[in-house]
């Protein structure tokens, strides 16, 4: 059984050597030609011209054609002769795929669980059980032709409005594109009501009004009724096993979303709905839909928190604008705390399955049986023939803004990317807004576009969010709060009033990955809690529900 062991890079003002043996280094500060720059333990290197803070420089020649080393993988390969001192980047560094044995699981991990009471936090205990982080009351459309009305309802309640209801977190109107010109029992149909029903179900929604139109190919009874079998719900199901795109969790024959199963309503939900078409209009909705939410706010503020263990939280893990620093502070710092959950027995779900692509290797050695891997590698093979589809292949990744902070190829991004998971054995891979059901480490196939991505881990049930930045994402998210930690302290100190935490002080030397993954999982309790993020003070949130939108549109 391997124990855990968090490492932790070698720093000093100069270079981040991050495993012996490596072929490239990242400086920490902007490297003119000519200065020299250092670490411990290894040859002091000079730029050969100017290398920019976060960007790799080599430490040894690397013939062309040859494989150059980060983490200790290879992140591609070099496109010209490469000398000791060069700035290592997109003019001299290529996408090399190459070959990656990825084990079908074996390595086991000891996550040591501290002595001392176990920390708790205040949440929102629902009646199947699970607990809510915040207590929303949320207007949910079954198709984008509802949507302006749905936000004109949510608009009688900003400001002032809720002042005499301190339990209620907000109105939200979680609003989409999509609901209509697509065949119901299609992947993407299934998509749609799968999230749609995730959201209704979800234990930070306390009070929930469907609005639909009434012509629409999801209607909105199908998210209003409290079942959680498609059948029961008017609709048709998934496929049978092996026919289907999706993997599902756990290790049996069919996933849940194969089988027909979405997420039930709890019975403590406040739920009603209205059709617009039924109603009279738009000005007869929003007056309907005024009431109807106006009745639900005594029975929500009535909710109060209560004492519950760790072991309820559902984290969501997730990045966004990347840069150099992002595998080596913010995101191993989020990965400490997510194994001190996972030791917890709470859960802990990684997704952007595209982001994952070349390190996927790592997450297959940790799993907790061969048919979880295999589930993985499955929807990395479903990822290739997706993007060709589309005239791409899943080396397009980084962005321009990774590249601008100095990654290079999706290899070394992914390679990063994973340290979010820590090194908890993985233990289910989770369709896009599958329910999460297993404690633990998951996994969850999103894409890597953030708001899509964030919005499948909440479907899924995920109550809190951490979100790591180097670029500067204003990402945030309702009704599940989200904690911005900035890769790099000088991105941090631009925005502070847009990031939680600071994890470049990892950089600075002043605080080690273990100390900020501390910070973390404080900050995970505390928001839990009720400790409000920035992008919740700021009511960011609501615009970034977006399904993931899957087939025609006919």
């Amino acid at each position: 059984m391997k124990r855990f062991k968090q490492e932790v890079p070698k720093v000093s003002h100069d270079l981040l050597v991050l495993r012996e043996g490596d072929d490239v280094a990242v400086v920490t500060r902007d490297l003119a030609p000519g200065d020299t720059a250092a670490a411990p333990g290894a040859t002091p290197v000079t730029a050969t011209g100017p290398v920019p803070r976060g960007h790799k420089i080599a430490l040894r020649a690397v013939p062309a054609g040859g494989q150059v080393h980060k983490y200790g993988q290879v992140i591609g390969a070099a496109t010209v002769d490469i000398a000791p001192g060069d700035h290592v980047h997109g003019h001299n560094l290529g996408f090399e795929d190459g070959t990656r044995e990825a084990p079908l699981g074996g390595t086991r991990t000891e996550l040591p669980v501290p002595d001392g009471a176990r920390p708790t936090f205040r949440g929102y205990r629902r009646a199947d059980g699970r607990v809510g982080t915040r207590n929303f009351v949320a207007i949910l459309t079954s198709v984008n032709c509802s949507a302006s009305t749905a936000r004109m309802i949510a608009d009688q309640f900003r400001g002032a409005a809720l002042d005499a209801y301190p339990n209620v977190d907000g109105v939200i109107a979680l609003t989409h594109t999509s609901g209509c010109g697509l065949v119901p029992d299609s992947e993407g149909g299934q998509v749609l009501l799968r999230t749609l029903r995730g959201y209704a179900a979800h234990p930070n929604v306390a009070g929930l009004l469907v609005l639909g139109l009434g012509c629409e190919m999801v209607p909105g009874a199908a998210l209003a009724a409290r079942s959680g079998r498609v059948t029961d719900l008017g609709m048709p199901t998934v496929g049978p096993p092996g026919t289907g795109s999706g993997t599902g969790s756990g290790t049996g024959s069919g996933s849940d979303v194969e089988q027909g199963l979405l997420a039930a309503i709890p019975d403590d939900t406040v739920v009603r709905s209205l059709t617009i078409q039924e109603t009279g209009g738009v000005r007869a909705s929003v007056r309907a839909g005024v009431e109807a939410v106006r009745a639900m706010l005594p029975l929500v503020n009535a909710r109060e928190r209560v004492e519950c263990d760790v072991s309820e939280l559902v984290l969501a893990l997730n990045c966004g604008g990347s840069d150099g620093y992002s595998g080596i502070t913010a995101n191993p710092a989020l990965g400490w705390a997510s194994d001190r959950l996972v030791a917890y027995g709470a859960t802990s779900v990684l997704a952007e399955t595209p982001e994952v692509y070349g390190a996927e290797h790592l997450l297959t050695a940790r799993a907790t049986e061969p048919a979880v891997a295999k589930k993985l590698l499955d929807r990395i093979d479903w990822w290739r023939d997706y993007v060709r589809a589309g005239g791409g292949t899943l080396d397009n990744n980084p962005s321009p803004g990774n590249k601008a902070g100095g990654l290079t190829t999706i290899l070394e991004k992914s390679l990063g990317a994973v340290a979010k998971g820590g090194q908890a054995d993985l233990g289910a891979v989770y369709e896009y807004a599958e329910p999460i059901t297993e404690r633990g480490f998951g996994f969850m196939d999103t894409p890597g576009y953030d708001p899509v991505s964030v919005t499948g881990l909440v479907a899924g049930g995920a109550n809190v969010v951490v979100f790591t930045t180097g670029r500067g994402s204003v990402f945030g998210c309702r009704p599940t709060p989200s904690i911005k930690v900035a890769t790099n302290t000088p991105m941090y100190t631009a925005m502070a009033e847009d990031m939680d935490l600071d994890a470049g002080v990892i950089v600075d030397g002043t605080a080690t990955v273990a100390e900020v993954g501390q910070q973390i999982f404080d900050r995970v309790l505390a928001v839990a809690s009720g400790e409000r993020t920035v992008s919740e003070e700021l009511e960011i949130g609501a615009e970034e529900f977006i399904p993931w939108h899957l087939g025609a549109v006919t």
